[in-house]
């Protein structure tokens, strides 16, 4: 990061802070932090997952959203795009010459139907998600092309992708001084989203617990930060206010 005006939190502090507030014992092992207590410091690599994979579904970043350029094979209607390219597609391009025409997402129905026969060929107009590799979609994503591509077309793909964990830079030197863009610019989110997470590990998530309420609070807590976090996000790609870059107006309704 150039210069984060925030508090930004490494993977040790971030492990440093959540044993405080949690009332947890941690220590340095080789210049990285862990829990003196087994059971927590094996808990945190998942802790990590629950809190930064909710608050990149709940925010859709902006810094998630990448491109990458793929090329359609002649004569086959069908591309596959690795699973770990993109969780949301969003806009596809054809480039012809210096052009780059944009295509309609359509349904896969509508391509089976009208786009049928793999002997009429001409550049792309239209994709749809087709669905994922056997066994599990565990390796490509296809989309499928209509019409089936005459060349070699090349498409740029817009979409979002998973941001870097923070448990990346659990090792020797980075532990210290590596940070991302969660950690950074959202530190207040992952910590009340990982202490949801620990009081499940600290069994206080029901009745029958020590503070039965304490869940509960981390978890209104999170949602309150949401609110204002989700604002910001969407005045990041003018999907505020009349579709601007704008807070939302407490006293006037600027038209669109």
């Amino acid at each position: 990061m150039s210069n984060p005006q925030t508090n930004p939190l490494s993977y040790n502090a971030y492990v440093t802070q959540i044993g405080v507030m949690a009332v947890v014992a941690t220590q340095s092992v080789g210049g990285v932090v862990q829990g003196v207590d087994p059971p927590f410091t094996a808990i945190i690599p998942q802790m990590l997952n629950y809190a930064e994979l909710r608050i990149q579904r709940d925010l859709d970043l902006l810094p998630s959203q990448q491109t990458g350029t793929f090329t359609l094979t002649p004569s086959n209607p069908i591309l596959e795009i690795d699973v770990d390219d993109f969780v949301a597609i969003e806009t596809m391009q054809v480039t012809s010459g210096t052009a780059k025409i944009p295509l309609l997402p359509v349904t896969k129905e509508y391509l089976q139907n009208v786009y049928n026969d793999t002997a009429f060929t001409g550049m792309p107009k239209f994709f749809a998600m087709y669905g994922g590799d056997s066994p599990g979609g565990n390796l490509y994503n296809y989309i499928l092309f209509g019409p089936t591509p005459n060349a070699a077309y090349p498409v740029t793909v817009k979409g979002t992708k998973r941001l870097p964990s923070l448990y990346k830079f659990a090792v020797v030197g980075d532990a210290d001084t590596q940070y991302t863009f969660i950690s950074t610019y959202l530190p207040d989110l992952l910590m009340l989203a990982s202490m949801i997470y620990i009081s499940m590990f600290q069994r206080n998530f029901g009745a029958a617990a020590n503070d039965p309420e304490m869940g509960f609070t981390y978890e209104s807590q999170y949602q309150a930060l949401l609110k204002s976090a989700f604002v910001e996000e969407a005045r990041k790609k003018f999907q505020a206010s009349s579709w601007s870059s704008a807070s939302p107006a407490v006293a006037a309704s600027p038209g669109r």
